[in-house]
């Protein structure tokens, strides 16, 4: 059962983190063959990940869409990020090979990703009878009062 906090609440962070956004859209939804294996693997990527506490993912939340799947992402570095994209022994490198063979520029299904480092004290957040959620899952969550009940002092830092 999700755990739901009463109340207003708010992420907080003291160094920078990424942010990843990284999704999938299915084009042709008769292709089954192709975008179920594009399907399929996030989901064993982010397990993998989870698995891995020094691989530098600190977080995420998976949104289904239409035609679109979603994951967000929040991890410690940029380059944590690069490490496991690039990393020939996890999931991800060969799954990268795997589309580009199968798939390449077919139009069958598209990926797309976006990269931002959020800094401390240029983001503001509010959560209101919400589970973590968002930055939330991976900076602190603090209830949404004192110096965090508005949004321009959250913007503060």
């Amino acid at each position: 059962m999700v755990n739901i906090f009463p109340g207003r609440y708010a992420a907080q962070i003291d160094k920078p983190l990424v942010l990843f956004l990284i999704g999938m859209r299915i084009n042709k939804f008769a292709a089954i063959g192709k975008w179920w294996p594009v399907a399929k693997a996030m989901p064993e990527m982010l397990r993998e990940l989870s698995k891995q506490k020094d691989a530098g993912i600190l977080g995420y939340n998976n949104y289904l869409w239409g035609r679109n799947l979603l994951v967000i992402q929040y991890w410690e570095t940029f380059e944590k990020l690069l490490a496991y994209a690039h990393d020939r022994d996890g999931l991800h490198f060969p799954a990268w090979a795997a589309f580009n063979r199968a798939i390449g520029n077919d139009g069958s299904v598209g990926i797309w990703h976006e990269t931002y480092k959020v800094e401390p004290g240029k983001f503001e957040s509010i959560y209101v009878n919400m589970p973590r959620i968002g930055l939330a899952v991976a900076a602190r969550h603090l209830p949404a009062s004192g110096g965090l009940s508005k949004a321009a002092d959250r913007m503060q830092g």
